[in-house]
Order: structure tokens, then sequence, then C-alpha cells
């Protein structure tokens, strides 16, 4: 399983690179369009839960205006806070893209459980000892979670899906999660929480 592990690694390094080098000229438009639209940070950035619960920071492209998380932990659709770039970026999933920069640092992975806020659904020490497991692997920009629902699921049955991820992790598992994400995001599936994504436990 070590090996496994030494193999993701190296995949997960390779692979952000590489989006860094090909996805440039996106990557470089998709600044200018967030600047030409609203005054603030290119980069947004966010305490999240890493692997055994440290604290690390998500970088993610700014959607929404500056000050934007006084009004709630998560948008929904139509939310007015969500800028017009921010609204496409999200829906085509280009606001992740920084996280390459997160991957190439160690925080996360390609494939594995979403990070959370620090304080969001639960803060780390009020999740279970088998929720917990969650946090055994590096947190991923798609996961076991992502391809079932995404946002649309419930935080108790998402967490259930991470925990399911830790459980029978492979390499093959990997690739699965990998190329079904392609299809969702293509798709510009689950994009949006709903009401009964909301915290509840």
């Amino acid at each position: 399983m070590k090996i496994c592990f030494g193999i993701k690694r190296i995949i997960d390094i390779m692979i952000s690179l590489l989006g860094i080098i090909i996805l440039s000229p996106l990557l470089l438009i998709t600044i200018i369009a967030i600047k030409l639209e609203s005054k603030g940070p290119v980069i947004f950035k966010q305490k999240r839960l890493g692997k055994n619960g440290r604290v690390f920071e998500i970088y993610k492209f700014r959607s929404m205006c500056v000050g934007a998380e006084k009004g709630g932990v998560y948008s929904s659709k139509g939310d007015a806070r969500v800028t017009k770039v921010g609204s496409f970026i999200r829906a085509t999933s280009i606001d992740e893209f920084p996280q390459f920069i997160n991957i190439i640092k160690g925080d996360m992975s390609l494939i594995g459980p979403r990070p959370t806020l620090t304080y969001h659904p639960w803060k780390l020490e009020e999740y279970s000892e088998k929720q917990k497991r969650r946090f055994h692997v590096r947190p991923g920009v798609t996961g076991w979670a992502q391809i079932n629902g995404r946002k649309e699921v419930e935080w108790n049955r998402r967490i259930e899906y991470d925990v399911e991820y830790v459980d029978n992790f492979s390499l093959m598992f990997d690739m699965k999660i990998f190329i079904e994400t392609i299809f969702k995001v293509l798709k510009m599936e689950n994009n949006f929480n709903n009401g009964a994504t909301s915290r509840s436990k």
C-alpha cells in the first residue's frame, strides 16, 4: 500500500505540473477576467482540514465579491455574491485549478476526500472516530463523494463516501474517479449546494 501512495504522489505532481503548463493560457485569461470584473485578489485562500487534521490554506480563483463569506458559508444557485465570471468558473470548475499548487506543495492530491472547513460541517474533534478516517489521506480536488452527487449530497452521506474511499483505496479506484469526474465537469452536474447539504448531524 505504501508503494501505491508513493506512485499516487508522483502522478499527482506530474499531472499538476502538466496542467499548469498546458492550461496557462486559460489561467491567464481567467486572472484578467477576474481583475476586470471586480476589485480584490485573484486568488481566494481559505483554511481547510488536511491529512491527519492538519490545517492548510486552499487556493481557488475568487468567484465571489470580497467579504462574501460574512453572508454565509456556502452559496446556492442565484447567490448575488457570486460574480458573473465567478458563476462561469464555478460551473466549469475552473475555479479549482489553483489547487494544482496545493498538490505540488503536498497539501492535497488530485483524488481524495474534499478538504472541509475547520469549522464546517463540524470541528475536527466533533467527527466520530469512523468519520475521522477521511483524514487518513491527503484531501483531493475531486473524490468519491463528488462523483456521487457532489454538492447535492447531505454531509453525513458525503463523509460516508469519503470513508468508503479511504477504506477501498487503490490506483484503479482513483482512475475510475478521475474519469467519471471529467464527465461530470463536462456535463456541469451538481455544482450548487441545496438545502439538504447544510450543516446537520
